[in-house]
């Protein structure tokens, strides 16, 4: 009878260990996203430096166009971005009225696009966009007019 009550707390301690150990394998680290989708963004990445890039010109466009052009003397223009091998990548027009606002933020993201250019090694055409020599309005928008496109 002594030898069936020492077997019983074994077994007991044997099973509660067990159960132990198989429950902290179920303890998984709760700070990684159940979906890759969630995971957070590399800020130290390609795709997330364009896509901020992205945001910012979207932003400016956005204030550019968004009072109406009814007299084109009141609208002007200013190059924006910057190409691997050197030029605008495009030309934006915005009214005269908003110059100290918008020129800074042209200016931020022009430097942003050198920085992201050289980091990144981007390549890019080399072709030389024409300046505009004014701005026309068409319909309420404002369109920038080069010298071969009258």
């Amino acid at each position: 009878m002594k030898k069936i009550s020492l077997c019983i707390p074994a077994i007991v301690l044997c099973t509660t260990l067990t159960l132990v150990s198989c429950n902290s394998t179920k303890n998984l680290d709760t700070n990684l996203p159940i979906d890759i989708a969630n995971r957070p963004a590399d800020e130290d990445s390609q795709k997330y430096e364009q896509a901020q890039l992205d945001r910012l010109k979207a932003s400016i466009e956005s204030q550019a166009k968004g009072e109406e052009c009814t007299n084109g003397s009141d609208w002007t223009f200013a190059p924006m971005g910057i190409k691997s091998c050197g030029g605008p990548q495009q030309y934006i027009a915005y009214p005269k009225k908003i110059e100290t606002s918008i020129l800074p933020r042209i200016n931020e993201y022009t430097d942003k696009v050198r920085v992201f250019n050289e980091k990144y090694n981007i390549m890019s055409d080399c072709v030389m966009l024409t300046p505009p020599s004014y701005v026309k309005c068409i319909k309420g928008e404002a369109r920038l007019i080069t010298p071969d496109s009258k």
